[in-house]
């Protein structure tokens, strides 16, 4: 008996061992996983799902790995694998992906294997070395870690795959890149509609407004839209539409905004009164760009002048909306002049090394894996089209009411602001200019004011004149010969998890941020209600902060918290506004435009034509030449440029900065999903700070917890047995007395 229980268990012990082994190998080769992580990092983002499922031409993921590889290297591969198979489960028919084994030696290989090196080569992998420890030695390997994206003749590469974090993101984002536009032009069910309204009264009085080209404009328009036609798979269709002739256009000028021009009798009766319509709309679903054909400018002195867009950038401008009115649109505006912060050292560089701290490297770097950076110069042209975000970054030279008008027009079309604004333009002595090592006073701090702060105050926020110092801030550890130790730097507030907004689906894993020489912003919650405006408070100082306003002293030295509690509160400092912006120009006339001076020569020649016409110009009425209600809009505002230079963003974007800074963007470009994919691999997750009594509580509990649960424990198994003599004791009663 007892050796047949002796063989049932060995043979349940070896059928659970068998069963235990088939399910290690069942786990290894087949898809199935189950994330338990907060973010689901383990887990393909809805972008992703978004991105392979929307493929309109084949893409092939090339993956070369050398097999073999020890820990955690191996761990890497298999979690790509997962991470493709998981890619292929929500794409179309369009993705595949491939593994190729690859060694590598060299000297004696098959030749599989040259020809997968040679391919790999082909396509700018190369094997890398990486540190291995083998039999309790430090060794190197070489070993191949790539894969190269191909999509119709585009070709995107990821050299390396050292490590599986980010690299979710790191897929998407280059799959999104070779999924161009183009391939989401096939998928267009409609066509996109391009509608030229024009009144050919316009062609009478087009000479006294030196437009002598404007009669061309629609065969012009109908020529550029027809060879775009032939680049964009005929998805688009041009309609020439003319309100002279059609009363019933009327409705249509005014919605869409068009430019409309009235005029009395002009040229000694010659040219009757009359009115006319210029504008060019492209429409899609129920989306609508509208692309100026005319300019309008005043000019002092000299009075109204009008500007016909460059029919050779026609092309350019259609394709630069056709892209933001699908939802393809990846460039960003960014403003180049005015003083703001440079996203290039111009050469040559400085001689002794130093760099110029207002060059923003860093920054520029880690946007231009997202977008195309679009430099604007707003003293020279206007803002483009075809962008759907302008970034300000620092300005330090006042706007013009022109400039300004350019800036609030562009937010009225739905367009979105990223505002980075200084309160405080730092001038540092002369003396220190030259010595950058020598003794100084320190800089003085010159309060800006660029005319930006009245287009906000407008809107519904302010920023005040002052910087914010808290207790909860970046802290110096001091060198030994200084007596070492940490040194409070209050101008540099540490923004803990508690005081960031993490409602907006783009904050929710921003944990923690660092600032430096920020102002506190406030909030017109009466004016914003009224425009019917939604703001969002992003982050905040904590509870034990202040500001320093009027003589600015930031030496470490000088400066010391507030006694009263009283004087310390949290203070706003960055904010999210949404909805129909009220424009500042509304009911006001377009600004005028300080003109450039011209040559003498030229000026001498053109003077009597110009006063000639002036008079009949003059008289040209324009309507709907102000947009006084905007579109759905967005503008982020924080109050310091300090955020987008190189010692607060790490180089790779992973940080919390860097990805604050690159969620706000993209989500300014409605691109949110992309934002909450590059939040999930967060990983700065900081503890909540517990007050003094918590921590000894807890200090405590740790101490004396365990010895008191060991005594618990053994008191329980003493009662237990206890228990059970008693009722052994009571059973063998029973029995003798029964017997």
């Amino acid at each position: 008996m007892d050796v047949k229980k002796r063989a049932g268990n060995y043979v349940k012990f070896f059928t659970y061992l068998v069963v235990t082994a088939l399910i290690n190998v069942a786990g290894i080769t087949l898809f199935l996983r189950m994330d338990l992580t907060e973010n689901k990092i383990y887990s393909i983002s809805d972008a992703s799902k978004r991105v392979v499922s929307t493929l309109s031409e084949p893409l092939t993921i090339k993956v070369f790995f050398t097999k073999n590889l020890p820990a955690p290297h191996n761990n890497t591969e298999r979690y790509l694998r997962d991470l493709l198979e998981e890619y292929s489960a929500y794409a179309n028919q369009y993705f595949n992906y491939r593994f190729f084994e690859v060694s590598a030696e060299e000297g004696n290989m098959s030749e599989k294997t040259r020809e997968n090196q040679e391919l790999a080569k082909s396509y700018g992998i190369h094997p890398v070395r990486i540190r291995i420890i083998k039999e309790d030695e430090v060794k190197f390997q070489r070993a191949y870690m790539g894969l190269a994206l191909i999509h119709g003749d585009l070709m995107e590469r990821i050299p390396t795959v050292t490590s599986t974090e980010g690299l979710e993101y790191s897929l998407t984002t280059a799959i999104q890149k070779l999924n161009n536009k183009i391939s989401a032009l096939l998928r267009l069910p409609e066509k996109i509609r391009i509608t030229l309204f024009f009144s050919s009264s316009l062609k009478a009085v087009a000479p006294l407004m030196h437009l002598n080209k404007l009669p061309d404009v629609p065969e012009k328009l109908e020529a550029v839209v027809r060879e775009l036609n032939d680049k964009v798979y005929g998805k688009l269709e041009f309609q020439y539409l003319d309100p002279t002739t059609d009363q019933g256009l009327e409705a249509a000028v005014e919605k869409h905004n068009i430019l409309t021009l009235k005029w009395p009798a002009l040229s000694g009766g010659q040219i009757q009164p009359g009115k006319g319509a210029i504008g060019l709309v492209m429409e899609y679903r129920d989306k609508t760009v509208n692309i100026p054909l005319i300019h309008v400018t005043r000019l002092p002195f000299i009075g109204t002048r009008y500007e016909l867009v460059d029919m050779e950038k026609m092309g350019d401008i259609i394709i630069g909306n056709l892209e933001s009115l699908i939802d393809i649109n990846e460039d960003l505006g960014y403003l180049a002049d005015h003083g703001t912060l440079k996203l290039s050292a111009p050469p040559p560089e400085d001689p002794m090394g130093r760099k110029d701290r207002d060059v923003v490297s860093t920054f520029r770097s880690l946007v231009s894996e997202s977008y195309t950076i679009k430099n604007v110069n707003l003293k020279d042209e206007l803002i483009p089209e075809g962008l759907t975000c302008l970034l300000i970054a620092r300005p330090t030279e006042p706007f013009t009411d022109y400039e300004l008008f350019q800036i609030d027009q562009f937010l009225m079309r739905g367009k979105t602001l990223a505002l980075f604004l200084d309160t405080f333009n730092e001038i540092m002595p002369a003396q220190q200019q030259e010595k950058p090592h020598a003794y100084s006073q320190g800089p003085t701090y010159v309060p800006l004011d660029t005319g930006l702060e009245k287009l906000l105050e407008h809107y519904g926020v302010r920023i005040k004149k002052s910087y914010v110092l808290d207790e909860n801030c970046y802290r110096q550890h001091l060198p030994t010969a200084f007596g070492g130790g940490e040194r409070a730097i209050y101008f540099a507030p540490i923004i803990k998890n508690e005081f960031i907004n993490n409602d907006l689906a783009f904050m929710e894993n921003i944990k923690g941020l660092i600032t430096l020489k920020i102002s506190p912003l406030e909030l017109n919650t009466e004016r914003a209600a009224e425009s019917g405006l939604r703001a969002y408070k992003l982050f905040a100082s904590s509870g034990k902060s202040w500001e320093m306003s009027e003589r600015i002293n930031l030496n470490p030295l000088f400066i010391r918290p507030p006694q009263a509690p009283e004087g310390q509160q949290s203070l706003p400092l960055a904010y999210l506004l949404e909805g129909e912006f009220p424009s500042y120009f509304a009911g006001k006339p377009i600004p005028e435009k300080k003109p450039m001076p011209a040559p003498a020569e030229k000026r001498k020649g053109e003077e009597g034509a110009e006063k000639k016409a002036d008079l009949d110009i003059s008289r040209i009425k324009g309507e709907a030449e102000v947009l006084s209600k905007g579109k759905p809009g967005k503008i982020f505002l924080l109050a310091s440029s300090e955020m987008l230079r190189d010692n607060l963003l790490d180089a790779k974007g992973r940080g919390p900065n860097a990805t604050f800074i690159m969620n706000v963007l993209d989500y300014l470009n409605n691109r949110e999903d992309i934002a909450v994919m590059r939040g999930k691999v967060q990983q700065f997750n900081p503890l909540r700070d517990t007050g003094g009594g918590i921590k000894t509580f807890i200090k405590s509990l740790n101490i004396v917890g365990p010895p008191v649960l060991v005594v618990l424990f053994g008191l329980m198994v003493w009662f237990r047995r206890h228990s059970r003599k008693k009722r052994i004791q009571v059973m063998f009663q029973e029995q003798a007395t029964h017997s």
